[in-house]
């Protein structure tokens, strides 16, 4: 593994650990306060938090082992845990979501006032703490920080709502706007969260990821001199970032090794600019048979 690959899993590494230790604390915050302030509904946020930050410690640990180099047990590292990481986030906050609307869903018609000034000094804290935590881990790039990221943002919203709610409870007694707005920012969050849980569990399925990339691979070895056509071309990524190719390619006459290396020199140049860890491809002569004629395409 490249130095410059270590550097990233370190920096993402880095970057989900601030993200654990903010929310651990800040849920420990957010319990005494729901019970200071009577609120409702900054207790329900607790105890999504509270889940948070078991998903977060979840992928910190996770991204921690996609570090690893290379073994007999897992002959291309370790990177996919960082894929099961953000899996495992997504089903949580799914849930978390889904208890949220069934908390708040029956407060439309039974609203309890909370102490609105209270509510209103945590959720600038909310709003800094989990802001700072989700700006830090949008810089990753792999779906185990995408998936956390939207935990961060679902937190901040929250507590945005949980600020104008406050403010408007402090002049007017309307509890009902409590519920409304965590209702609205919760679906918000679901939807995108539903589709970043999809598109991991279509990478763990080792479903393409991403059509455009294929296409262009395939484009790139057919106009290669001497390639008469391609088959068994198989794209899938490792953790939404890494990318593995391999493919056969049926040349059109036998070739010297020296105009083996010539192609090869030619397909590096080619795929260079894809985002493609580990590719194979294999050369197949005239009349020979493919030994994998037996398998799918």
């Amino acid at each position: 593994m490249t130095s410059h690959n270590h550097h990233h899993i370190d920096s993402s590494s880095g970057r989900i650990s601030v993200a654990f230790f903010l929310n651990f604390f800040f849920t420990i915050i957010e319990f005494i306060g729901g019970y200071l302030t009577n609120s409702t509904a900054i207790m329900a946020d607790a105890v999504h938090d509270l889940g948070d930050t078991l998903s977060i410690g979840l992928a910190w640990l996770l991204s921690k082992v996609s570090s690893k180099h290379p073994d007999d047990a897992f002959t291309y590292g370790y990177r996919r845990f960082s894929l099961l990481g953000a899996l495992v986030n997504g089903v949580v906050l799914i849930a978390g979501s889904i208890w949220i609307l069934s908390e708040a869903i029956p407060r439309l018609t039974e609203p309890e006032m909370p102490h609105a000034q209270g509510m209103l000094w945590l959720a600038i804290l909310g709003i800094c703490v989990n802001g700072y935590a989700a700006w830090k881990v949008s810089k990753g790039k792999v779906l185990n920080e995408r998936i956390l990221s939207w935990h961060l943002l679902e937190d901040v919203l929250g507590w945005l709502a949980v600020l104008l709610v406050s403010i408007v409870l402090m002049f007017f007694d309307w509890p009902i706007i409590d519920p409304m707005l965590s209702i609205g920012f919760t679906l918000y969050i679901l939807v995108n969260v539903l589709r970043n849980t999809k598109i991991t569990i279509s990478l763990f399925l080792q479903s393409v990821p991403d059509k455009k990339i294929l296409e262009k691979i395939q484009n790139y070895l057919n106009s290669i001199d001497h390639v008469r056509s391609i088959h068994h071309v198989h794209l899938w990524s490792m953790d939404g970032e890494n990318h593995v190719l391999t493919a056969h390619l049926e040349l059109d006459q036998l070739i010297t090794p020296q105009e083996q290396q010539v192609l090869k020199n030619e397909i590096l140049v080619r795929l260079s600019e894809l985002s493609l860890s580990h590719t194979t491809i294999e050369f197949e002569f005239p009349d020979e048979q493919c030994r994998d004629v037996h398998n799918a395409q």
